[in-house]
């Protein structure tokens, strides 16, 4: 279920995404007794799953990864990069996989599909994720669904659990960061026509604009260190919910709620 993507990846282009994938979520992977990852749609090139499973197992060794692609040439021609813990499957949004995925990671996907399109495709997958089972102190599986650029310096995803959306994320490399609003082109599919007056989104990129020029001055003892400032001042009026640790690697992760479209 679903269309054909143009396909297009790079090497280490989803490197943010995963490394705030394993630090947030590796501890739901390690309670798992045999946790399962699916990279759907992968693309032309298997490097987006190859590289989930490293990081992954970085943090959980018994991971495994189900790339999922639609194109059936692009799972063809991925079979020859399977090894232990990376398989590589036919499919679309109903993620042929045995077992409820602890995570399910879309990147660049849903940028083709129309706005009104968007809540049903994560209501499937949300459904195909691991349930909560509070006993154990499980929140359930994670989707992941986002957007970058071609090298990976600049993303926003939005997280779901099987309840639906958490938050948002905006991760960029500090380094070539002019203005956090800079990142407005990459907001995901749910957003990125939602970027104007009235709209929440709008309004928080707008005040992150205003923290970053209010922090300016931190910027001599360099660019991460006005980041976190910027962060820390965004916690007076948003519900900002990661901290420092997060903020270091160049990351803000706000309440879905708050940035929720109207209407």
């Amino acid at each position: 279920m679903g269309t054909v993507t143009r396909g297009t990846t790079n090497p280490n282009r989803l490197r943010r995404m995963d490394r705030w994938i394993a630090a947030v979520h590796g501890g739901e992977l390690r309670r798992a007794a045999d946790p399962v990852a699916v990279d759907l749609g992968y693309g032309a090139a298997p490097w987006t799953a190859v590289e989930l499973l490293t990081r992954l197992r970085s943090v959980v060794p018994h991971a495994r990864v189900v790339g999922v692609e639609i194109e059936p040439a692009r799972v063809t021609a991925a079979k020859p990069y399977e090894r232990d813990g990376l398989a590589f499957r036919h499919g679309g949004f109903e993620v042929p996989v045995p077992r409820p995925p602890q995570l399910i990671r879309a990147a660049n996907v849903l940028r083709q599909y129309d706005e009104d399109q968007v809540a049903a495709v994560w209501a499937r997958l949300c459904a195909r994720l691991a349930p909560a089972d509070p006993a154990r102190g499980s929140r359930g599986g994670l989707l992941v669904e986002g957007t970058c650029d071609e090298i990976g310096r600049r993303h926003v995803w939005v997280a779901l659990g099987p309840e639906g959306p958490r938050t948002v994320t905006f991760a960029t490399r500090l380094g070539s960061l002019e203005r956090p609003s800079d990142l407005a082109e990459r907001l995901p599919k749910a957003l990125i026509h939602r970027n104007v007056p009235g709209e929440p989104v709008h309004a928080f990129l707008r005040d992150f604009d205003r923290a970053w020029a209010a922090a300016a001055p931190y910027a001599s003892y360099g660019a991460r260190q006005r980041w976190i400032r910027t962060a820390r001042a965004l916690t007076a009026d948003w519900p900002v919910t990661d901290g420092p640790v997060r903020w270091r690697q160049g990351e803000v992760t706000v309440a879905w709620g708050a940035l929720a479209p109207r209407g």
